[in-house]
């Protein structure tokens, strides 16, 4: 039997929910087809009824789970003056439960090297998931000019990508704590 084409659109969207996941809390590489689609309900063979290759799920996973994170660090921030809003977007994003949970957290931290190797649909991904995050940090910077703003949220999204990215490498709990915490307090100082 076949699905109605809004069946097929929500099957479609549950794979990609559940290949954004699976992708940030194992990697692409150790992600396999059957891994993914298991995690959606689904087997193996419905796999490219949706999808033409895996590059295709890659970069449609990343920008599902870039909107989510955008979304999320914007809801916080909403409402506040930009200087709390920018500290709440900071300490939202470099927190211990966004370092332990990366299956719901941040692509480019997540899968940032691998995407550097993606083809050029995931690496367009992740540009435009690198220019939202920019973009909602932009706001936080009140009155300084469009083009400041934006200098200035740049930095900060690498700073905070890069500091949840070694909270994860590294192998001592302290020292991933405090790179969580000093990079927040820079950050915040430096507005």
């Amino acid at each position: 039997m076949r699905k109605s084409k809004q069946e097929a659109a929500a099957t479609r969207q549950r794979i990609v929910k559940a290949a954004a996941a699976a992708f940030r809390k194992n990697g692409i590489a150790a992600t396999g087809l059957d891994d993914l689609m298991a995690d959606a309900g689904l087997t193996h063979g419905g796999f490219y009824r949706h999808f033409d290759s895996k590059d295709q799920i890659v970069a449609e996973a990343c920008t599902a789970a870039a909107e989510t994170l955008v979304e999320q660090l914007a809801a916080s921030a909403s409402g506040k003056s930009p200087q709390r809003g920018l500290k709440t977007i900071v300490e939202n994003y470099l927190s211990a439960a966004h370092r332990d949970e990366p299956a719901d957290g941040c692509p480019l931290a997540a899968l940032g090297s691998e995407m550097a190797r993606g083809d050029e649909r995931t690496r367009a991904a992740a540009t435009q998931a690198l220019l939202k995050l920019v973009g909602v940090i932009a706001a936080q910077f009140g009155k300084a000019r469009p083009e400041v703003a934006r200098r200035r949220a740049l930095v900060a999204a690498a700073t905070m990508i890069g500091a949840l990215t070694m909270s994860r490498v590294v192998t001592d709990s302290e020292l991933s704590a405090g790179i969580l915490q000093e990079a927040g307090k820079q950050l915040v100082k430096s507005r």
